[in-house]
């Protein structure tokens, strides 16, 4: 019995009625801040999950998995590509892989130009590395036929340019023409085919034309500059990345995805534990709470603890009565806004979805944001953090308060009650 005092009289006094209702006040407050707090953190961080799920599967609509390029930038000839080619087919792992030319420039056409980069492709081989293909506005990519100079540009480009298909641009390449009349930049003329959309930054920054003719613009001869591969599993890009590089030796270099767009999802990740440890205060707040319901429960109980301290009860098990009561409440609070958290990060666009429904707002304007509804992933991961550091944050809470109704003399306790 007197092993299981402390869970015995902290649960007692949890759930027992109460004179004082001030005390009750702050005990209720105790227990829905950390609730509250809880169940905010779960829910922002699956938030946070699903926007940077979705911007990483709308990049990897554009970005290979994987990139194979000459160490030297002396680029690759045919045979050096064929040679590659039947490796990589030999390794399950890999799906497909397309050759490419990139290179940069500026695009006019009446307003400011654009900067973007220049991607040269076989519009036959990329459709099996990137399903680009599949985000057209307008046009298609089989279009891009070689000597024809079309381009396909993303739907950010083409609105900042107000250009339509058939509108022909300027592009100005970084290199300068040499002739009798002086020096000037080349210049050529492309013309629009096609307007691709995935939503994303890529939208704004990327064009494609056939892989034939970026070798003339940027004077690669019948040389490309590397490889665009795609594989089964994108998440083991930077495993399969050493592994080739080992494979193929230091005159290429191979580099993933995650190392492209690396300072991109490191920043996304930053700002997921900045929020978290800012949200954190919410639940610091519900701890002090509990120190401030525990100080004015040790006062109200100071003849229930000199009793029970003449009886010959030892200080320590004192202590974990009041540690039992805190932690209680913590954990209470704990449990209820797990599962509303849990609830609200897991149905967080029906939700989010239904509320637009009923009162004809949209939330997220398709035209002004990368999206139209607000994605959410719930991470268990997650929920197993935040549950565990707010439960340490209560026990943590009872600490002093305990050890103050620990210090409670008898004799001094009980020497003005009659």
């Amino acid at each position: 019995m007197l092993k299981n005092l402390p869970l015995f009289i902290g649960l007692r006094y949890l759930r027992g009625k109460r004179q004082n209702g001030f005390l009750s006040f702050v005990s209720g407050f105790s227990f829905g801040a950390m609730a509250l707090g809880v169940a905010a953190l779960i829910v922002v961080l699956s938030v946070m999950n699903g926007f940077a799920n979705e911007i990483h599967s709308r990049v990897l609509n554009v970005i290979p998995h994987l990139t194979i390029l000459d160490r030297d930038n002396k680029g690759l000839i045919q045979a050096q590509i064929d040679q590659l080619a039947n490796q990589l087919s030999a390794n399950p792992s890999i799906v497909a892989a397309s050759p490419f030319v990139e290179g940069f420039g500026m695009l006019k056409f009446d307003g400011e130009p654009q900067a973007v980069s220049i991607q040269g492709i076989d519009p036959a081989t990329e459709a099996k590395v990137t399903p680009i293909a599949n985000h057209m506005l307008v046009g298609e990519f089989a279009l891009l036929q070689p000597g024809e100079f079309g381009i396909v540009l993303g739907h950010q480009t083409a609105r900042a340019m107000r250009v339509v298909v058939g509108d022909q641009l300027r592009l100005t390449l970084p290199e300068l023409s040499r002739t009798l009349a002086g020096v000037f930049p080349r210049e050529k003329n492309v013309t629009v085919i096609g307007v691709f959309k995935v939503d994303a930054q890529v939208d704004g920054g990327i064009a494609f034309v056939h892989i034939n003719d970026a070798q003339k613009l940027y004077r690669r001869g019948n040389k490309v500059d590397g490889l665009r591969v795609r594989l089964q599993q994108p998440v083991q890009a930077r495993p399969m990345a050493a592994e080739l590089q080992t494979e193929l030796g230091e005159q290429l270099k191979v580099s993933s995805w995650a190392d492209q767009m690396g300072s991109l999802f490191a920043a996304m990740e930053m700002e997921k534990v900045v929020v978290g440890l800012l949200l954190g205060i919410v639940i610091a707040v519900a701890g002090f709470n509990i120190v401030a319901n525990l100080v004015l429960m040790v006062a109200e109980k100071r003849k229930d603890i000199a009793v029970l301290r003449s009886m010959g009860t030892h200080s320590n098990t004192i202590m974990r009565i009041f540690m039992v009561q805190g932690t209680a409440v913590g954990f209470m609070g704990i449990l209820i806004g797990a599962a509303i958290g849990c609830a609200f990060g897991y149905w967080t666009a029906d939700i989010v979805g239904f509320f637009e429904r009923i009162t004809g707002l949209s939330i997220f304007d398709p035209h002004i944001y990368f999206v139209s509804s607000l994605p959410s992933q719930l991470q268990w991961r997650d929920v197993v953090v935040v549950c565990t550091g707010a439960l340490l944050m209560s026990m943590l809470a009872t600490l002093y308060p305990a050890w103050r109704a620990s210090r409670i003399e008898p004799a001094e306790a009980l020497r003005y009650d009659h």
